[in-house]
C-alpha cells in the first residue's frame, strides 16, 4: 500500500500539469491511482470525482469573476447532466455493483473516454482552427448569442446526459471532452467563454457525480485529503509560469499518454476473481464431510 507522500507527488504532477495546460485532472488521476497505485477502479473513480470538483471550484470562482460564463449553457447541460448521474450512480449502486463484470465495465468506459480525451487533445489546435473558418469576424453580440442557445437547446441537454453518464462511469471527459463539444455546437462564441462555462458545469457534474459514489461508499477521503494536498499549490505554480513552458510540446506528450492508457483499458480491463458458483462450494463441503465421515 503506497503511503501519503506517493499521493502528494501524484496529486503535485497532476495538478502541475493541469496548470500548464489546463486539461482536467480526472484524464490523469484515475489511470495514475489505477495504473501505478492498484487502487480498485471504482475507488479512484469515485475519489478522482470528488478532487475533480474541489480542485475545478476556484478555477470557476476566477471564471465568474471575469464574467467568463453563459449561464444558460451551464444551465441546459446541468439539465441533462445531473439527472443522468443520479440514474447512473443509482444504477451502478444497484444493479451493477453485485456483477462480476464491475470492474470490466468501469475501466473500459475509462479507457473510452481517455482515447477520446488524448484525440481531443493532439488535435485540439486542429479542431479549433477548422471551426474558425465557420466564425463571424463580427463580435458576438449577446442577443445573437442567446438566440443561438434557444435554437441548440435540445443539442446541448441531450450533450448533457451524455457527459452525465461518461463522466460518472469513468471521472473523465468534463473537460476536454466537453470544451471540444462545446467548440463545435458554438463556433461563434468566444473560447474563453465556452472554457468559463465548461469548468462550472464540470464542477457541478462531478460534485453530483461523486456524492454519488461518496453514497455507494467509493471515496477514499485519506487518498483524497493526500491528493489535495499536493495538487492545490502545484496548479497554483503551473498556471504562474505556463508562458515559459513549452505548452505545445507537453499537450501532445499527454494526449499521446492519454490515448494509449485508454487503448490498454480497453484491451486489458481489470477483472474480478469469479467467484465459485454456490452449489460447487456446496459439493466442495458435502465431500469434505463424507470423507470425514468414513474416517
Amino acid at each position: 500500500m503506497s503511503g501519503a507522500f506517493e499521493f502528494i507527488l501524484a496529486g503535485m504532477l497532476v495538478g502541475f500539469c493541469v496548470g500548464i495546460t489546463g486539461v482536467g485532472g480526472g484524464s490523469l488521476m484515475t489511470p495514475i491511482l489505477i495504473s501505478l497505485f492498484r487502487i480498485e477502479p471504482h475507488i479512484a473513480i469515485g475519489t478522482d470525482l470528488l478532487y475533480a470538483a474541489i480542485s475545478k471550484f476556484c478555477g470557476s470562482m476566477v471564471h465568474a469573476r471575469k464574467l467568463n460564463i453563459v449561464w444558460p449553457i451551464v444551465l441546459w447541460l446541468a439539465v441533462g447532466s445531473i439527472p443522468a448521474s443520479f440514474i447512473t450512480s443509482w444504477v451502478l449502486e444497484h444493479y451493477l455493483s453485485q456483477s462480476t463484470h464491475y470492474k470490466a465495465v468501469l475501466t473500459m468506459v475509462l479507457g473510452f473516454m481517455l482515447t477520446l480525451t488524448g484525440v481531443s487533445i493532439i488535435f485540439r489546435t486542429r479542431i479549433e482552427k477548422f471551426f474558425n473558418k465557420f466564425r463571424s469576424k463580427e463580435v458576438t453580440q449577446t442577443e445573437n448569442e442567446q438566440l443561438a442557445i434557444h435554437k441548440k437547446r435540445s443539442f446541448i441537454v441531450i450533450m448533457g446526459i451524455i457527459l452525465g453518464v461518461f463522466v460518472t462511469l469513468s471521472s473523465v471527459g468534463a473537460g476536454a471532452f466537453g470544451i471540444m463539444a462545446l467548440v463545435i455546437m458554438f463556433p461563434n462564441l468566444p473560447m474563453i467563454r465556452i472554457i468559463g462555462s465548461d469548468v462550472v458545469h464540470a464542477v457541478l457534474l462531478t460534485l453530483v457525480a461523486g456524492l454519488g459514489h461518496m453514497s455507494a461508499g467509493n471515496v477514499d477521503f485519506t487518498l483524497l485529503m493526500w491528493l489535495l494536498v499536493g495538487s492545490i499549490p502545484a496548479i497554483i505554480i503551473g498556471t504562474l509560469i505556463s508562458s515559459r513552458m513549452p505548452e505545445r510540446l507537453i499537450r501532445k506528450i499527454l494526449g499521446i499518454t492519454l490515448f494509449a492508457l485508454g487503448v490498454n483499458f480497453m484491451v486489458h480491463p481489470v477483472k474480478a476473481k469469479p467467484k465459485a458458483p454456490v452449489v460447487q462450494q456446496q459439493a466442495v463441503v458435502a465431500e469434505k464431510t463424507g470423507n470425514s465421515t468414513e474416517r
